[in-house]
């Protein structure tokens, strides 16, 4: 039999424990009795009754069939792999050896993806995520850039299949864009996305210099769980805020520009400013704008172990050097480096068109063990 067999089989044998251990991390037991009380509920009478309330059970029970499918795929496919290693063993063949090395690669990964979903404990983090982009010091350059990170993490959603929706943006004169406010949604976008929450600082020549010099720029990102929950204690008052009203600028149809329908929202207690400018009226405008306030307000709440909102103070975050939580270096050589986690790579184009999972992996693994990198 091919040595290669052997040690595919004993792969096989050495990961069958962190398998195992995964049904206890996911609480498959307790995720197939949540789906026998879920599909009860909708063969109950009257389920439909209230659409909003039955919306949320059918999706939830989507998402629980989803769990439970996905780890008996890994488990039948730890099955099929071994039963190969088996085959060929019997009848010296090794016609299955490409089969069994693709298998043994995706099952692999499979397992790890899944290992980090389990980290994903925090009291928000399957929620949808709110990000906005601030180009900081560095003028067009930055502003250049953080249109360059505002794409990069819409590739990324789209490779993991979530929706990246654009709320506002606005646009720099000479290129680039000044800010941006976009949702991305789907389960655990804010558990993956969180950690992205920080000053990203860009070293390359600019494209804007007409010498060609080497120029540093940086640009903010902030990330935030998209809270819907609209409970008394995060009531936001018409009195809290000053609402400003202006047209409509980029895509978005015809009647974009045509009536003053966008929203900013200005929360007087924390100078917090959300805007929105994508949907057909200003009264949906402004309802997103709230969405965004309470979300980002809850979200400082209960970081900063406050009582109540009202404790919450406006403090500003500088977007310069010594703040920067990633580095992404064109020149004199290609890196990006993560200064929390010391996650690096060297393909810098690969992490521009949406590479993340790297440093994303990197950041759930240090959250869970505490081993940070000591500056």
């Amino acid at each position: 039999m091919n040595i290669e067999f052997d040690s595919y089989k004993q792969k096989l044998n050495d990961c069958r424990p962190a398998l195992d251990g995964l049904a206890e991390s996911l609480n498959l037991e307790g995720l197939r009795s949540e789906l026998e009380r879920l599909h009860a509920m909708q063969e109950a009478p009257g389920f439909w009754d209230d659409p909003e309330k039955s919306q949320k059970i059918v999706m939830k029970v989507k998402q629980t069939e989803t769990k439970i499918a996905r780890y008996e795929k890994m488990v039948s496919t730890w099955d099929d792999l071994m039963t190969i290693c088996e085959m060929a063993a019997e009848e010296d063949d090794d016609s299955m050896l490409d089969e069994l090395k693709e298998g043994f690669a995706t099952l692999t990964a499979n397992m790890e993806s899944c290992r980090l979903e389990t980290l994903l404990t925090g009291h928000y983090d399957k929620n949808n995520a709110l990000m906005s982009f601030h180009a900081g010091a560095g003028g067009t350059e930055a502003q250049d850039w953080c249109s360059i990170l505002l794409r990069m993490y819409t590739r990324w959603a789209e490779q993991h299949g979530f929706v990246c929706k654009v709320m506002d943006i606005q646009e720099a004169d000479e290129g680039g864009i000044k800010s941006a406010d976009i949702v991305i949604e789907g389960e655990n976008a804010y558990g993956f996305l969180k950690g992205e929450n920080g000053v990203h600082r860009l070293v390359r020549v600019s494209p804007f210099d007409a010498n060609g010099r080497r120029q540093t720029s940086f640009s903010a990102i902030e990330v935030v769980p998209d809270i819907q929950d609209d409970s008394a204690d995060v009531e936001i008052r018409p009195e809290d805020y000053e609402m400003q009203v202006y047209r409509s600028s980029g895509a978005g149809g015809q009647h974009i520009n045509k009536t003053s329908s966008a929203v900013r929202l200005i929360h007087k207690a924390t100078g917090i400013v959300v805007s929105c400018q994508t949907q057909r009226s200003q009264f949906q405008n402004k309802e997103y704008c709230l969405r965004m306030l309470r979300s980002k307000l809850i979200e400082i709440k209960e970081r900063e172990h406050l009582d109540k909102i009202s404790d919450i103070k406006g403090v500003q975050q500088k977007i310069e050097w010594g703040s920067q939580i990633r580095n992404y270096v064109f020149m004199p050589y290609t890196l990006v480096k993560d200064t929390r986690t010391g996650c690096e790579t060297s393909n810098i184009n690969a992490v521009v068109d949406g590479a993340l999972d790297p440093f994303i992996e990197a950041y759930l693994n240090c959250l869970a063990t505490g081993n940070w990198v000591q500056k």
